[in-house]
């Protein structure tokens, strides 16, 4: 009987390395063409080589040439717009806004993405966001002047900031359901509100100048008269911020938003608050461009001018019963006498007095405290409100007249302004 050489043998099969399959081929074993000794060789992969490390060093291996830049693909700060009608969150928010039909999903989401995720103005929500506000701001104006046409300027101003301001769009955005993304990018849903922490973005501004001595004001707390807060700050009463030089000289030569004035220092105080707020004016504003005139307004009137503001509670008077006194002088009233209608618990700890205002035979107004002067302080404040707070009711708004054959305008009634103490 021969014997047989195994090692021989074995350095033959390590020398024929077997071809490599193709990726998404199956390799199979045909274990039964082999023998009892090749079998287990041939179904492991094995890749070995008898080079030596010597030969290997010798051997340059040559790398893939580069791809020139101007094939690379750049990603985009934000999703691309024909990604909209394939977003099942942005079909919903349409739907749970109960939008018209004509509003493309691709407004929508254009809608949800703040300049500072995108710079580009072709598409962010910064001109949309400028025409909502200017329309929120003028239906606020003209149902709380003619809802409530003896309120103060000081009182107006904060009744704007309560129907239309920053604070109040961010809660209305997410009663809406609209959800924030983590971060912007091309990945990113679109049917998610999308705006960086990291970057400044713009604000929205529709009235208002930069005042010259605006860096007097903020150092040295100097007081601002409510005629120049009419005339030169914005719709809410507040200062407009002055901006960098830099930005000015910007400003003049581009009209739009972009990149070159988002890298500057134009920040707002609360950026998350601030991108919600843009959403909801920039679907006012393309409601408006889509669908008219007409029915923006309803669409502010049923989610925004429906909501209960409590106007009652911003009133602050300092000196109530000198101002009541003047204001019964200027409408030629009797002046005011506070007498004491009941009380009860004088010699206890917790005394309750009930006292009222009275011009002439008439009853201004009551109110309780746990002294006299208290309770003189608190009817005199209950008289005062309930002048300021006198409503028509029901009234025709300046804007009813722009439906085509509406009925002449009626000059609704409005007072001649309140007491200067």
């Amino acid at each position: 009987m021969k014997r047989l050489r195994l090692d021989r043998l074995s350095s033959q099969l390590l020398s024929t390395t077997p071809a490599r399959p193709a990726p998404n081929s199956t390799r199979i074993c045909r274990a039964t063409r082999t023998s009892r000794l090749q079998t287990p060789l041939c179904c492991q992969r094995r890749w070995q080589t008898t080079a030596s490390d010597a030969v290997l060093e010798d051997v340059q291996f040559e790398e893939p040439p580069e791809e020139p830049k101007e094939n690379r693909r750049i990603s985009l700060p934000s999703p691309p717009p024909e990604r909209a009608v394939y977003s099942a969150k942005l079909a919903a928010l349409h739907a749970r806004l109960s939008l018209s039909s004509k509003i493309p999903l691709q407004t929508l989401a254009r809608a949800l993405i703040d300049p500072s995720a995108d710079a580009d103005p072709r598409f962010n929500n910064a001109n949309l966001a400028f025409v909502g506000a200017a329309i929120l701001q003028y239906h606020t104006s003209e149902f709380l002047v003619t809802r409530y046409p003896r309120l103060p300027m000081a009182i107006l101003f904060a009744a704007m900031k309560g129907y239309s301001g920053i604070p109040v769009l961010h809660q209305i955005a997410r009663a809406w359901g609209v959800e924030a993304a983590a971060a912007p990018g091309e990945e990113v849903d679109p049917g998610l509100l999308q705006f960086s922490l990291d970057k400044p973005t713009v604000m929205i501004n529709k009235w208002g100048y930069v005042r010259a001595e605006s860096k007097e004001l903020l150092k040295y707390k100097w007081r601002r008269g409510m005629s120049s807060r009419v005339v030169y700050d914005d719709a809410f009463g507040e200062m407009v911020p002055k901006q960098p030089k830099e930005e000015e000289e910007a400003e003049k030569d581009e009209f739009e938003v972009s990149d070159a004035r988002n890298k500057k220092n134009l920040v707002v105080e609360d950026p998350v608050k601030n991108a919600h707020a843009n959403f909801v004016r920039a679907v006012v504003g393309a409601i408006y461009l889509y669908c008219g005139r007409d029915t923006a307004k309803i669409f502010v009137k049923s989610h925004v001018l429906v909501r209960k503001l409590e106007l009652e509670h911003l009133f602050e008077f300092k000196l109530p019963t000198r101002e009541l006194a003047r204001l019964c002088a200027r409408e030629n009233f009797d002046a005011p006498v506070a007498r004491l209608l009941s009380e009860t618990g004088r010699l206890s700890r917790t005394p309750v007095y009930v006292v009222g205002i009275y011009s002439g035979r008439d009853k201004l107004g009551e109110g309780t405290g746990p002294s006299l002067d208290a309770a003189r302080i608190a009817a005199a404040i209950n008289s005062l409100k309930a002048w300021y707070l006198y409503s028509p009711g029901e009234v025709g708004v300046p804007s009813d007249t722009f439906v085509e054959d509406a009925a002449p305008w009626k000059p609704a009634y409005v007072d001649i302004g309140e007491i200067i103490s």
